[in-house]
């Protein structure tokens, strides 16, 4: 099995941001300010599912409840045509300096159609909005294979990159 490679890659600077937003009435975004423990989980296990997302799922209720309602986390959730397509997780304090991307997809039916630039656009520009030094996330090689091209398009460059042995 080949190594897993985790990219880390950052904006330090709102120039750096290449917006792509795609101008179609059945696109919304909008906050989840309610913390729902399982809708979260149906967002997370839903975009995760091929990507070997599974930290969260072990996640009591009450652990997922206490996370989400933290004034450091926001979830904005995509949909398209009344129907949730992926959301993107902002956490305000983390490992490293900076406001970061915890995690971001899209439900594998709505591959293929922008929606990915728009909702990471979307993110972004929210999490500028907060006026971060920096704006950071990190990708590796068991998520979609455009990840990596989709956060370079939007401005994002790489500043890290680990190899490990691939647990899956």
């Amino acid at each position: 099995m080949p190594p897993l490679i985790t990219t880390f890659v950052e904006m330090t600077n709102y120039s750096q941001f290449r917006p792509a937003y795609l101008n179609d009435p059945d696109i919304t975004v909008m906050e989840a300010k309610y913390s729902l423990p399982g809708f979260y989980r149906f967002l997370y296990s839903a975009v995760g599912r091929d990507y070997v997302w599974n930290e969260r799922l072990t996640w009591t209720d009450q652990q997922l409840y206490d996370y989400l309602s933290s004034l450091d986390v926001s979830v904005w959730v995509l949909y398209y045509q009344g129907t949730p397509a992926g959301f993107i997780e902002l956490l305000r304090k983390s490992q490293e300096p900076g406001l970061e991307i915890k995690y971001f997809g899209l439900i594998g039916a709505f591959h293929g159609r922008g929606l990915g630039k728009h909702l990471l656009s979307f993110g972004v520009q929210r999490a500028w909005d907060e006026k971060p030094e920096r704006v950071w996330l990190h990708t590796c090689t068991d998520d979609g294979p455009y990840a990596l091209a989709n956060y370079q398009k939007r401005g994002f460059s790489i500043y890290k990159q680990v190899t490990e042995p691939n647990p899956t």
